[in-house]
C-alpha cells in the first residue's frame, strides 16, 4: 500500500513464511495467474477484462466449472481418511511435477521432470507448451488442472526457450516442441513476455486485488467453512501440517498418504 515493497517481493516473503522454498518441489513458492487475456495484440493493463479474478481460485474462474466442482463436493459423503473424502479438488494448485514441467526446458529440472515421469519425457500434447493453452486448462477446460504459476514467470525468459535443443516430441496435430508459444502480446519474444507480466504483477489492479488471492493460498480461506464458501477445499491429505502422520500406526495407510502429498502437492502453512 505505502509501495515501499514490491508484490513480487511480498509474494515471495509470504512464501517464506508458509514453508515454501526453491529447495523443495513438493513445496515449491506459488505464484498466481494475474492476466486472463493471451489472445490480445497489445496488452491494456488498465482494463479490469485483462486480468484473473484473484479473489477466486483457479477452480471457479468460470461459472460452469465453479458450479461442477460445487456439485462434486456436495455428492460426496464426508469420509474422513478416504481417498473420496469431500473435497472441491483431488488435485492440486502446486506439486513437483508442475513445477518441473514448467522448467522442464531447463536443468536440473530436465532431469527431475524425466524421473517423475518414470525415465521420459511425457506425451507431446500434455507438456508445457503455450502460456495461452496451460491458462485455458487450468481455468476453464481441464477438470484435474487447477495449476498456479511459479516465481520464475516474472523474472527468467530463459525457461521459455529450449536453448538445449530437448527432443520433447511432436504433438497430434503435427506441432513439433520446441520454444513455449507465448501470447501475441509478446511478438514472440521471452525477455517482452517477463517485462510485461511483470509489468502486470505490479499494475494497480493486482496490488488492489492481491490480499484476496493471498487469503485463497495463505490466508483465513484456506482451509474450513470460509474454505467451503469460497470453493477452495483440497482432498484432506493435502493439508500437511493438518495431519497428525505419528498418530497413524498402519504403515500402508501412511506410505500412502505420504505418496499422496509427494505426487500431488501441499497446502502452504497458513500464515
Amino acid at each position: 500500500q505505502k509501495r515501499e515493497i514490491s508484490n513480487f517481493d511480498y509474494l515471495m516473503y509470504l512464501n517464506t513464511l508458509a514453508g515454501r522454498s526453491y529447495n523443495d518441489y513438493m513445496q515449491y513458492p506459488v505464484f498466481p495467474w494475474v492476466l486472463a487475456d493471451y489472445h490480445s495484440q497489445t496488452l491494456n493493463l488498465s482494463n479490469p477484462h485483462t486480468f484473473r479474478d484473484l479473489s477466486k481460485p483457479m477452480g471457479a474462474q468460470t461459472v460452469e466449472r465453479k458450479q461442477k466442482f460445487i456439485q462434486r463436493y456436495n455428492e460426496v459423503e464426508k469420509s474422513e481418511g478416504d481417498l473420496s473424502a469431500q473435497c472441491h479438488y483431488c488435485t492440486h494448485y502446486s506439486s513437483a511435477i508442475i513445477v518441473a514441467s514448467y522448467l522442464v526446458r531447463l536443468e536440473p529440472f530436465t532431469q527431475t521432470f524425466c524421473s517423475l515421469q518414470g525415465g521420459s519425457f511425457d506425451v507431446a500434447d500434455r507438456m508445457f507448451h503455450s502460456v495461452k493453452s496451460t491458462w485455458e486448462s487450468a481455468s476453464r477446460d481441464n477438470m484435474s488442472d487447477v495449476r498456479e504459476l511459479i516465481p520464475e514467470f516474472f523474472y527468467l525468459p530463459e525457461f521459455l526457450t529450449n536453448a538445449n535443443h530437448f527432443e520433447l516430441g511432436c504433438m497430434q496435430d503435427g506441432t513439433v516442441l520446441g520454444d513455449v508459444q507465448l501470447p501475441p502480446w509478446a511478438d514472440g519474444d521471452p525477455h517482452k513476455f517477463i517485462l510485461l507480466h511483470r509489468q502486470a504483477l505490479e499494475s494497480d489492479y493486482v496490488s488492489a486485488h492481491l490480499h484476496r488471492w493471498i487469503d485463497l493460498i495463505f490466508g483465513h480461506k484456506q482451509h474450513g467453512s470460509a474454505a467451503v464458501e469460497a470453493v477452495n477445499t483440497y482432498h484432506p491429505y493435502f493439508y500437511g501440517d493438518k495431519m497428525d502422520l505419528n498418530s497413524i500406526k498402519d504403515p500402508l495407510i501412511k506410505s500412502t498418504i505420504l505418496g499422496f502429498i509427494s505426487n500431488f502437492g501441499q497446502i502452504p502453512k497458513q500464515v
